[in-house]
């Protein structure tokens, strides 16, 4: 399938195919020239108001907001390739949901940049707004429909949408200033593998925007750690990821703007708390100011980028007997486990008895190439994807310095776990989706992301880790 690919406000139409071919993609081509870049930025406050209930950590009722620690924004950074732009939105939200993330997807192609170029992003802060209009609402926070919560959550989202639309709108608008980019990728200590696993995410990716004379004016980067490093209270807040920005932009006075990479297994060190989040994220942001003096390698265009959906299957047997054991299992853990996890016990079996339950989920893959000289690779993940990905993809894609991996783009489904996550557990039994109760039904955070199994191992060439390796291999 191939989409337009179309420079905004200009005539002509440019073609990038995208799909499970990509020879577009691939090295050797003779448009591989070097193309001419340049930047636009912008930024707009999504603070919600008071009395919002935040997410992020499951309770028996909502934890409403009761003050603002630091405003949240969106964030956008448009890169001009040759007349074409190149879209990268983040937003100090938890995660986007399919519904969300593809009515905003709608309304940006409306606007002339063609999906592949477009990227929408979630910072994962765990102390900004719910935005899930749906079961999770009810399953997690105990947020029932119709409520007053309920409308205040519909009515944020609306005003949020229409935000970040008219946030690239405005972008598409400004008078873009001719750079250069240079890429570097700078080490980070504060995160572990908190499910036990051996891989630990220690890279900080960097790519510089400069004017033609050399001087920064732009900066994104990001790192693969679960902003978790402030308190879970009732204080507004982006997390480690908005400080970082906040002291590179007040030090540098340039934009600064953060992808949170495969953070699924990752957590920071330090127990949670404002100090905790005040180290992380200074750390993080003089650790950037400090790449700023030397540049990186040159990048450049032509930018190649694609996006497909992957199709990411349950572990579900559709069988009258397996579902009547599931359904009597769920019974067990509606009547005995603490509330958000009885919760989504409740909903699983209504949706048994209605035979309503989804088979699959799916999770937007994209890849930006930066084809010029040596090519540089982004891999823009949705989900939650665990660190073995990036592992994955700096084994066989030039290390760090030939690919950087992000998570949490487009819509977030559930946790992507590994094979080896999916039949250890790792320590929480959490990432991996199922609990030692019932490990042959959805668990762990399953339950958070209301479904009702776990994903496949790759036993038949169809398990979540094969099935998303295949699809950046073909991409790549």
């Amino acid at each position: 399938m191939e989409v337009p690919r179309r420079p905004v406000l200009k005539s002509g139409v440019m073609l990038a195919g995208y799909g499970l071919a990509a020879p577009w993609l691939q090295p050797g081509r003779a448009d591989a020239a070097a193309t001419p870049l340049a930047i636009a930025v912008g930024k707009v406050d999504i603070t919600p108001g008071l009395g919002i209930a935040l997410a992020g950590y499951a309770g028996d009722s909502p934890r409403a907001a009761t003050g603002v620690n630091r405003p949240l924004y969106a964030r956008c950074t448009i890169i001009w390739d040759a007349g074409i732009p190149n879209v990268i939105v983040t937003a100090d939200i938890l995660a986007f949901p399919r519904t969300i993330h593809q009515a905003i997807r709608t309304r940006i192609t409306a606007l002339g940049v063609a999906s592949s170029d477009f990227v929408l992003t979630a910072t994962h802060t765990h102390n900004g707004p719910v935005i899930n209009d749906d079961v999770t609402a009810y399953t997690l926070y105990n947020i029932a429909d119709p409520s007053p919560e309920r409308d205040a959550i519909r009515a944020y989202v609306a005003r949020l949408q229409d935000q970040i639309v008219d946030l690239v709108r405005e972008t598409l608008t400004e008078t873009p200033t001719a750079c250069t980019l240079d890429y570097q990728v700078a080490d980070e200590d504060f995160s572990y593998n908190r499910e036990g696993l051996s891989s630990v995410e220690r890279d900080l990716p960097v790519l510089v925007a400069r004017t033609l004379d050399g001087a920064p004016i732009a900066v994104l980067f990001g790192y693969g750690c679960h902003p978790v490093s402030g308190p879970g209270v009732t204080l507004i807040d982006p997390d480690y990821p908005g400080l970082a920005v906040s002291v590179i932009e007040d030090d540098a006075g340039i934009f600064a703007q953060f992808l949170t990479g495969t953070a699924g297994d990752q957590n920071p060190r330090n127990a949670s708390s404002w100090p905790a989040l005040t180290a992380d994220g200074t750390d993080l942001g003089q650790t950037v100011l400090n790449t700023l003096s030397a540049p990186g390698r040159p990048i450049s265009g032509p930018i190649l980028t694609a996006y497909r959906d992957v199709d990411i299957k349950l572990d579900i047997t559709d069988t009258p007997d397996n579902l009547a054991v599931a359904r009597a299992n769920f019974a067990v853990r509606q009547a005995n486990s603490p509330g958000w996890i009885s919760r989504h016990a409740e909903i699983m079996i209504n949706q048994i008895d209605a035979h309503s339950f989804t088979f699959s989920t799916p999770v937007p893959v994209q890849v930006w190439r930066f084809a010029g000289g040596t090519p540089l690779r982004m891999v823009m993940i949705g989900g939650e994807p665990v660190s073995g990905y990036a592992a994955h993809c700096r084994d066989n894609y030039g290390g760090s310095d030939g690919i950087w991996i992000s998570g949490y783009a487009g819509e977030v489904p559930a946790y992507l776990p590994s094979d080896e996550l999916l039949t250890t557990g790792g320590a929480l039994h959490y990432a991996c989706g199922w609990s030692t109760d019932y490990p042959g039904m959805g668990g762990g955070a399953m339950c958070a992301y209301g479904l009702i199994a776990h994903y496949l191992r790759n036993t038949q060439g169809n398990g979540v880790e094969h099935t998303l390796i295949a699809a950046l291999t073909a991409m790549l």
